[in-house]
This record gives structure tokens, sequence and C-alpha cells, in this order.
């Protein structure tokens, strides 16, 4: 291929990109070009600068300097709906939705004619159903968005850029929240797309899935350009030492016997007034000393469980116990007093305010107790406090007056871990722990886990990945429709075995049975 002719086919450049907050430099002199029917894969650590890149491409941020072009001409910086009219769509890592409207007016917003919008609204519908069962991506067009679960919301944001016959289309962790089987489906479908045309940025932490779609890797570290592979030409060990300087090696988890009974649901049943799927006479037994893993797809009823364990939900059925005492009242502050600790599965949503800064983060859940004293609060201590957890949980960030929301996903959940095990707690939620992680991030946090694990407490991990269950977890239990499994012993059933119940075939030969 000439240069000329290359030229032509290329549809996006990135030219020496630099962005800058404050005195932290997101992105220095970054390039990166894309060819028509080309998937790029975008590598680094959480806070590399990946998503700073992209949205300087979509024009949610201005670059300080450098400029970008698509289709030979170059976009106004700083301009969304130039990035959109120009064919360049984006599913954003963190969700962009308007929980106050349905699915369909989402994914439909700012494309609706002022008149006959009746009949336009029924095209939309049968259109986004059409894209739903293409892409594997189940969704109610009807639903209201503060409905969903994080996997729900994530399939509408994926199902809004298709919608709008992007040309480009930059995926930021988009099977952060999808099965193994959903991810495959939708793998299918976008080698469809590139086929016909579609250009693909795509960033995921997931190096198999990045050896599997990618035609190349681009690597970034500290916000520089590090490196760029042909995917054929690397491998998932030479990229994982690309990202991460330092050592990569997942931590081993031996398999431990059962310790004391520290929480035990009997029958436990929840009401639908919250919204989600409710629990069905579920009966699971959280031990001191293992890792208790529950599976499922998403939207099957982990919300309404870990609602129950953090005591945002009581139970409306069954018997809850702590140790050898029955529940009652059951409420957040009860949780917080019986040493349970949360991980939550959004840790924008429910882990953090957005507006606080580290410090007044990391005392969310113990000012009371901690740093209160007749309703005063002791700044000092809480500073040092956050200052500890930076230094004993790397948290790579200015200082503890940095707001939240300038720290990378990685950051942010590193804190939240801090925050969760620095109070010694005899039982851990651990929610969606390393959604959207970098390889060093998700090892780090696995090995604290297993850290508590082996201090005694009872640790539940709920995770849509079956690697990091089957991985972690002494005992796994399989969620389906409110239902729970059985517990299955650490390599007493494979994945597909797993798979099974997560169908819900394994409830229905359970049924027979009886």
């Amino acid at each position: 291929m000439t240069r000329q002719t290359e030229a032509q086919h290329m549809v996006l450049r990135l030219s020496k990109i630099t962005k800058r907050f404050g005195k932290v430099v997101a992105n220095d002199a970054v390039s990166l070009d894309l060819a028509r029917g080309e998937v790029v894969a975008l590598l680094g650590e959480n806070g590399a600068g990946k998503t700073t890149l992209m949205n300087i491409l979509f024009g949610q941020y201005a670059a300080d300097e450098g400029f970008v072009e698509v289709f030979g001409h170059r976009l106004p910086p700083g301009s969304p709906r130039a990035a959109l009219e120009a064919g360049v769509g984006m599913v954003h890592q963190h969700f962009t939705l308007a929980e106050n409207l349905t699915v369909w007016e989402n994914i439909t917003l700012g494309t609706m004619p002022l008149f006959g919008r009746s009949l336009a609204a029924r095209g939309a519908k049968a259109r986004i159903r059409d894209l739903a069962a293409d892409f594997k991506l189940a969704v109610d067009p009807d639903a209201l968005v503060s409905d969903l679960t994080v996997g729900e919301r994530q399939r509408v944001e994926i199902l809004k850029a298709l919608y709008r016959d992007a040309r480009i289309l930059i995926l930021d962790e988009p099977t952060a929240v999808l099965t193994p089987q959903e991810a495959d489906g939708l793998f299918a479908t976008l080698r469809k797309a590139v086929e016909q045309g579609l250009s693909v940025v795509f960033i995921s932490h997931k190096l198999h899935e990045v050896m599997a779609i990618a035609d190349r890797v681009v690597v970034l570290r500290h916000g520089r350009l590090a490196a760029t592979r042909k995917t054929a030409e690397t491998t998932r060990e030479e990229l994982a030492s690309l990202m991460v300087i330092g050592a990569t090696q997942s931590p081993e988890f031996a398999t431990r016997p059962a310790g004391p009974a520290l929480m035990t649901l009997t029958g436990v049943g929840t009401g639908t007034d919250m919204g989600g799927v409710p629990l069905r006479d579920v009966t699971m037994t959280l031990h001191g000393g293992q890792i208790t893993g529950l599976a499922g797809v998403s939207g099957n009823g982990q919300a309404a469980l870990s609602d129950l364990v953090a005591g945002l939900l009581a139970p409306t059925a069954g018997q809850m116990q702590l140790a050898e005492v029955q529940v009652a009242n059951w409420s957040p502050r009860q949780a917080l007093a019986h040493g349970i600790a949360r991980i939550p599965e959004d840790r924008h949503k429910t882990g953090t305010i957005a507006d606080f800064d580290l410090t007044e983060n990391a005392m969310l859940e113990q000012y009371n107790t901690e740093f209160a004293h007749r309703g005063w609060i002791n700044w000092r201590k809480a500073r040092v406090h956050a200052e500890r957890l930076i230094d004993t949980y790397d948290i790579r960030c200015p200082g503890p007056d940095t707001r939240i929301r300038l720290l990378s996903g990685g950051n942010m959940q590193k804190l939240i871990l801090g925050r969760a095990l620095e109070t010694d707690p005899t039982i851990i939620l651990a929610n969606q722990p390393v959604r959207g992680l970098d390889i060093g991030a998700v090892n780090y946090v696995h090995t604290r886990l297993g850290e508590a694990r082996d201090r005694g407490a009872a640790v539940l991990l709920i995770s849509e990945d079956l690697d990091e269950i089957m991985k972690l977890s002494d005992v796994i239990h399989v969620i389906s429709e409110g239902r729970l499994s059985p517990g299955f012993a650490r390599g007493s059933i494979d994945a597909a075995g797993l798979g099974a119940w997560m169908a819900g075939d394994g409830f229905a030969e359970a049924t027979h049975a009886s």
C-alpha cells in the first residue's frame, strides 16, 4: 500500500496530544492513528491516560496541545457534537445515562423529531430490540434506567453507540460487566461490523480479549506512548510487562477449611419495593477464614444480596444470624457495628462522593465513631488516616486534598479497599472488586482479600468473572432469578457446570428431582 493509499484509508489521527490537570500530565505528546476496518487496542495501567485520550477524541476534553483529525478533517476541540456528526461513537467505562428516563429515551436522546414522536418511538424501540438481539445485549427498551443493574446499564451504553451508526467506535472497558458468553457475542458482532468498515479503539485490561479482537496494540505508560505492537507479533506476557513495570505475578490461593459461621441466612427472602430481582428462599453461610464466591449473570439478585449484607435491605422472610445472634432492626449502622465492611459494585455512585476529597471519602463510614466528637470532626486525625491509606495502598494522587473524581478507577478502588480493610472487619462484602482494573491492580486487590481471609475474615466475593470466582473462592454459589444454588467446594465444579446453573438449568433439575 502506497503512502497516498494508506492516507485515504486512515480514518483517525491523533497528533501529539497533551493534556494537563493542574500539575498532573495525563497525556504527554501522544500520537495514534486508526485505519478503516481496523481494531486498535489501547492498553495501560489505571491512570496511564487512556480514558483521558479518548475523551479528547470524543470532544469531552479539549487538548492543551495537539489535534484530532477524523476522515481528513480536524475536529474543533471540546465538541462532542462535532465528534458525533463526524461518525465517532463512544461507550464510556462510567455511565452517562439519565436515570429518570427509559432505555429507549436514553438511546435516542437528541435524535427524535419534534413532531410525530409516537410513530418515531415505535420505530426506535423496534430497532433497539433488533440491535439487542443481534448483539445479545438483552434489555427492555421501556425500562427506567434507575431500575437497571450495572450490567444492564452497560448494555444500554453499547446500544446507544450502535444505534447512532458510528463509523469509529471507542469502547472503554465494554465487557467489564458482561459474562464470557455475552462478551463472545459482542465480539462476533464487532467482527462482522469491522468487515463492513467499522473502525474500533478498544480499551481493556483483559489481555485475552485484546489478543482475540485487536489488530494492533498501543501501550500508554504514565501518559506517554510506551510501545506499539501488532497483535500477531506479540504475546500476553509481553503486553503485561509493557503495561506494568514490576511484578505481575498473580497470587496463589490454596483451599482453606471453614472457620466459625459469621453470618447465616436461612430461607431468606426480600421484597420488591426496592426494585430489581428480590431474593427467594436463600440459604447460605459465610465462614471465617474463607472466601465465598457468588457467580451469576448481572441482574439476577446480586444487588439484593449485596444490599442485605450491607444493611441497606432487611429480610422480609426467613432468618438472618450474625454468629449465634438473630438479627433485628437490620440497618447500615448495625452492619458497621458488627464489623461488616463493603466494597460496593459502583465505586462512583455508591462507593465515593465525587466532589469530596480523599480525606473526606476515606472517613465516610467511620466519621461518627472514629473521627468526630460531639459533632466536631478531628480533621488532623482524618488527614493522617488518609495519608496512611495513600501510603499503604499505593494510591497514586497529588495528596489527601485531591478531589476523588480526579483519580483513575484503579486508584479510587484502592481507596475504597483500604477504607474497608483498615477497619479490621469480620465480614467483607467485595462486590465486583476488580471491575475495570489493570492486571497489577487486580493482583493487588486479590492479594489483600486473601490476606484478610487468612486473618480470619469471611469474604463474600460477588463477580461476573468466572475465572476470578473459581480462582479465589473456597466455596461457590450461583444466583439465578433470586435463587441460590448449593455451595460447591473449590475444584468440584467447572466453568461449564457453573454456566448451567447460571442459565437456570441446575435449578430446574433440582426442582424436578424434588
